[in-house]
């Protein structure tokens, strides 16, 4: 049933050309434009000889597409499953919530996968970037930060009732998180307290956690623990409470 799901979903992703415009071209749009800005691709003194674009550009597309994924592609999807009845027979039948935003979960991780790969091959190739320095480490950040966003992106679209709630739902979370974990501005350069908020959130966790393993440090323990909690606590409320309609 999880595997006819999986490929059921997967067909729905493809069949909209938007959704993987979105996913695709937001991130590399971001890591071409601010990769050829000057500067971007000379090592720097401050980085420990390192580069911007390897080490908080590169990071902060995969953190990026991984928050539209989460936020508003999956919420916007189930919302339209609920929308046009979909999720409505599918309560007929004896498949537990879990079992369908497993589903979502697998689609948008692959999804997902793909983008940090041509992310990663566009900065190489076409910038010259060089790959991150703790690669196994930049890797479980990625999957960490992918499951604990996707939870989030699970517990929204446990409860929201349309495509347009879904939107502004989105809307109201992904940016806030944006702002507060280091995206638009640097978290070096938040207040101290704004900088611990970011530490815990899914999306500034990621992004510091994948910025670390850029630059070839291990990740810091609390962002790490943030993003189990938060992918646990999510989850478990997201098929705790699911409405079919």
């Amino acid at each position: 049933m999880l595997s006819k799901l999986t490929v059921a979903e997967a067909k729905v992703f493809l069949r909209d050309p938007g959704a993987p415009a979105v996913v695709l071209g937001v991130p590399l749009a971001l890591l071409l434009v601010f990769g050829l800005m000057p500067g971007s691709r000379e090592p720097s003194p401050e980085l420990g000889g390192q580069t911007t674009l390897a080490t908080l550009i590169a990071p902060m597309a995969v953190a990026l597409l991984l928050g539209i994924l989460a936020v508003y592609m999956l919420p916007g999807a189930m919302a339209s499953h609920r929308e046009k009845g979909v999720l409505k027979r599918l309560a007929a039948s004896p498949m537990p919530p879990s079992r369908l935003l497993a589903a979502q979960l697998l689609v948008n991780l692959a999804v997902a996968a793909v983008a940090i790969v041509l992310v990663v091959g566009v900065g190489t190739i076409a910038l010259g970037m060089a790959l991150p320095k703790n690669p196994g480490g930049f890797l479980a950040v990625a999957v960490l930060g992918a499951v604990s966003l996707f939870s989030v992106g699970t517990l929204l679209a446990a409860f929201v009732p349309s495509s347009r709630a879904a939107n502004g739902i989105g809307a109201a979370v992904f940016f806030p998180m944006l702002a507060l974990g280091g995206m638009w501005v640097p978290k070096e350069q938040l207040p101290p307290v704004l900088q611990h908020v970011a530490d815990v959130l899914p999306l500034g966790a990621t992004l510091g956690s994948l910025r670390e393993t850029a630059a070839g440090h291990a990740p810091q323990w609390l962002p790490l623990v943030a993003l189990a909690v938060v992918a646990i606590v999510c989850s478990t409320l997201a098929a705790r409470f699911f409405r079919w309609e």
